[in-house]
């Protein structure tokens, strides 16, 4: 069979001979570029549709301009990135495309406010633009089918041409070389993934709509007949192009590349202290404690705290400067970080005011929110067998907690199967729960959990729609031991379809617990987790082989003993996902990762089933929620 492709495809390649890709017009030929295979047609198809998917037409115009960046300039024939500007085009009618320029000041004197380009001679432009089926070529038609090439929408297929205007106002085509290809590849895919972080700044119509400064970096695989050394490359996207190092207005985000990431990795963690006291914080320089009333916090971005001016000075100098301006943006998104669907209180200060104003101060799973237990063992509270689920979820009445019933009992109307859910609301929706209950603090780790498993990871939903088994290593648990009460919810929202294995594995699992395994649910359990105590670099030979890692508000810079476990995820080239409290305790996890070898092929991301509880980091400001982003490797 691959065979038989190969002649078709070197027919097709002899045949070609009309249109810029599978395009009508202008005499250049995808076919015809030197060294070109099916395969690479195939991942070029790939990545447009991927991007296309994206919509980025919705919200993005000509003049919202993006600077990219692609591996190294040494691994280009010039020694420098041939294309490094791109814009969407199309967001306001006519053909929909990326456009891809040599440098910015080319796109800045080609953008004009019409559909077309404004033709500046002598410039080359990359173009990716979507052709509608219609106006293919019966034999492009054939084309696309004998290779099974990918649809971007419903009925349109990418086109890659180079443009260049002439001294006399014509345009000239040519097709595009192998290494050009290889760049829009990866580029469409990079973009794919970050446009939609893209933060709008100021409303309005939508050529007025305005972004917040941003970048990001993203690592995409190259087709496999085009690794040059790696099969991963770095993709850095900034919005708007060339950003710079320097500290500018208090409005402007400065640009963040790896060597920022390394920066913020190497600073004293900002997670959540729960050895701090209550009303006090822990200066970010000298690490005193100073009670929140009396801190200094930094004047530009507000994020850090320090004692005094002396410290915030000194940390100005040695450190702070050069991420004033990231922090400012993560600041930024504190408002977008609300969730508003509850109406009960959702700023936890304090953890034992805020368990107390719902009455649940003590009680049940709630005692593992404050640190009125924390002489007590992990896992060793109260025995989850034999804890009645009212009692479980602190005597909250009934109604204001999930039942462990089937969720096709609760709602006649639904049948079986996996339910997908987008965010609290849907949840609390399926559930019949008042938007008043508070559970929605403890269950953020199963439903964390369940939307990596069926929304996050396509391998792992794929396993759970077939009714297979998954089996998850959940790293580092702590208070999930005394939780298992509430890893019921899995159980119940699977549905009848596919069955889970959580293996909960960490030092902090009581050895009266490890080697057991319980069942989650006194109704048909299609969920068993297990314990096992140990480092999980020492334990993972003698573990059930997973299809996914996760762990949970992981940390993953605090501790030493991460490093051993995080070289197993990366031999093992299993997909894993990490969530932490803030975006900037997320960035410290990417530069971890990283420095083992990982590439980040999740994007740092909100998570949707997020505590909705906002909590306060003990050494700065920035939004803190409980598994509040979502990252992953190895997907």
């Amino acid at each position: 069979m691959d065979l038989h492709l190969k002649n078709l495809f070197g027919r097709f390649q002899d045949q070609f001979g009309s249109g810029p890709g599978l395009g009508p017009g202008s005499g250049v030929c995808l076919m015809k570029v030197e060294g070109i295979s099916s395969n690479i047609v195939q991942s070029i198809f790939k990545a447009s549709a991927s991007l296309y998917r994206s919509e980025p037409w919705k919200r993005l115009r000509p003049g919202h301009l993006f600077g990219v960046r692609v591996g190294k300039a040494s691994d280009w024939s010039g020694k420098r990135q041939p294309f490094q500007c791109v814009q969407f085009i199309g967001g306001d009618g006519g053909d929909i495309g990326v456009y891809m320029y040599r440098s910015t000041s080319y796109a800045l004197k080609m953008t004009d406010d019409s559909w077309e380009m404004a033709r500046v001679p002598n410039v080359e432009v990359l173009r990716v633009t979507y052709e509608l089926e219609s106006l293919m070529l019966p034999s492009n038609k054939r084309m696309v089918k004998s290779l099974s090439l990918q649809v971007s929408g419903t009925d349109r297929f990418p086109v890659i041409d180079v443009a260049r205007c002439t001294t006399s106002d014509e345009l000239q085509f040519r097709s595009p070389t192998l290494e050009e290809i290889r760049l829009s590849i990866a580029i469409m895919k990079a973009l794919s993934l970050v446009h939609p972080l893209l933060l709008q700044e100021e409303s309005g119509l939508p050529r007025t709509i305005k972004f917040s400064p941003f970048i990001e970096t993203v690592d995409v695989q190259w087709p496999p007949e085009m690794f040059n050394g790696h099969d991963f490359v770095a993709v850095t996207v900034s919005h708007p192009p060339g950003q710079s190092y320097e500290q500018k207005s208090k409005k402007t985000m400065m640009a963040r590349e790896d060597e920022v990431l390394e920066l913020v990795a190497g600073m004293t963690n900002l997670g959540v202290g729960e050895g701090v006291k209550a009303g006090f914080s822990q200066c970010t320089m000298c690490e005193k404690s100073v009670h929140r009333d009396e801190c200094v916090c930094c004047s530009h971005c507000h994020a850090p705290i320090y004692c005094g001016s002396d410290c915030e000075n000194r940390h100005w100098r040695e450190m702070h400067r050069s991420v004033c301006s990231l922090y400012e943006a993560m600041m930024s998104r504190e408002e977008e970080l609300k969730i508003k669907t509850f109406n009960f209180l959702c700023y936890g200060v304090n953890p034992c005011e805020w368990l107390g104003s719902l009455g649940i101060h003590k009680k049940g799973m709630w005692r593992r929110q404050c640190s009125c237990y924390s002489h007590q063992p992990f896992g060793l509270l109260h025995c989850f067998s034999s804890e009645a689920l009212s009692e479980s979820w602190g005597g909250l009445e009934e109604g204001n907690y999930p039942q462990d019933l089937p969720i096709q009992n609760l709602n006649n109307r639904r049948s079986p199967g996996m339910i997908l859910m987008s965010d609290w609301s849907d949840y609390y929706d399926l559930r019949c729960l008042p938007r008043s209950s508070p559970v929605s603090d403890i269950l953020c780790y199963p439903l964390t959990l369940y939307h990596i498993l069926t929304s996050v990871s396509t391998h792992s939903k794929n396993l759970l729609l077939k009714g297979k088994e998954v089996t998850v290593h959940y790293l580092g648990p702590e208070r999930e031991l005394d939780w298992i009460k509430a890893f019921t919810e899995i159980n119940h929202l699977l549905n009848g379809l596919g069955t889970a294995q959580i293996i909960m594995i960490g030092p902090e699992v009581p050895s009266d617990l490890s080697g057991t395994i319980a069942t989650t649910s006194t109704t048909n359990s299609r969920v068993k987790v297990s314990f096992v105590k140990g480092l999980y670099q020492d334990e993972v030979t003698y573990l059930t082989s997973p299809d996914i890692i996760v762990a949970l508000n992981c940390d993953l810079d605090g501790y030493s003993s991460w490093t051993g476990a995080v070289e197993i995820v990366n031999s093992m080239a299993i997909p894993s996902f990490f969530t932490d409290k803030t975006e900037e305790a997320c960035g410290n996890a990417k530069a971890v990762l990283r420095n083992a070898g990982l590439n980040i092929s999740h994007l740092v991301a909100p998570n949707p089933f997020r505590s909705p509880v906002r909590t306060c980091a003990k050494s700065c400001n920035l939004p803190c929620y409980s598994n509040g982003f979502i990252l992953g490797v190895n997907t």
